[in-house]
C-alpha cells in the first residue's frame, strides 16, 4: 500500500479484503496526520481572517497615533499656508503703494531736470533788466524799458 499513489478523487475502500491490517493503520495514520495539518491550517487562517476584520473594523493604536500626528501635521501646514497668504497679500499691496512712490519720485525727477535745463547759469546777465552795451549803461533802465511821456494838463 505504501507503493500505491492515490488521487484526490480515488477513495481508500476499507472492505476490501486485498488490504492487510497493516495498510488500514497506515492509511488511518496519514488521514490522522493530513487532518492535523488541515485542522492546524484551518486554525491559522481562521485568526488570520479574524484579526483582519479586527484590523478593518478598529484600527489599531499606532495607526491612530499616525493619523493624529499627521492631522496635527495637516493642520500646522495649514496654519502656516494661511499665514503666508497673509504675509503676499501685505506685500503685494506694499509693493503697489511704492510703485506709487517710485512713480511720484520718477515725475518730480521729471520735472525738476525740466525746470535745471530752463535755469540760466549764475553768471548769464542777459534778459530782464540788464543792459549789454556801454551807451545804455548812462541811460536810467527805467527809461528804457517805460518811455516817460510828458502829460500837461
Amino acid at each position: 500500500m505504501a507503493n500505491r499513489t492515490t488521487t484526490e478523487d480515488e477513495l481508500f475502500d476499507f472492505y476490501n479484503t486485498e488490504f492487510t491490517r497493516e495498510d488500514l493503520i497506515n492509511e488511518l495514520n496519514e488521514m490522522a496526520h493530513e487532518y492535523r495539518k488541515l485542522s492546524q491550517t484551518f486554525e491559522e487562517v481562521k485568526a488570520e481572517n479574524k484579526g483582519l476584520k479586527n484590523s478593518s473594523v478598529e484600527p489599531s493604536t499606532a495607526q491612530l497615533g499616525e493619523t493624529d500626528s499627521l492631522q496635527t501635521e495637516l493642520s500646522k501646514l495649514n496654519s502656516e499656508n494661511e499665514s503666508l497668504r497673509l504675509k503676499s497679500c501685505e506685500l503685494t499691496s506694499e509693493n503697489e503703494r511704492l510703485n506709487l512712490v517710485m512713480s511720484s519720485w520718477t515725475q518730480s525727477f521729471i520735472s525738476l531736470s525740466k525746470l535745471h535745463e530752463n535755469q540760466k547759469p549764475l553768471n548769464d546777465k542777459s534778459g530782464l533788466g540788464f543792459m549789454l552795451e556801454k551807451a545804455a549803461l548812462e541811460k536810467p533802465v527805467i527809461n528804457q524799458i517805460w518811455p516817460v511821456t510828458s502829460s500837461k494838463r
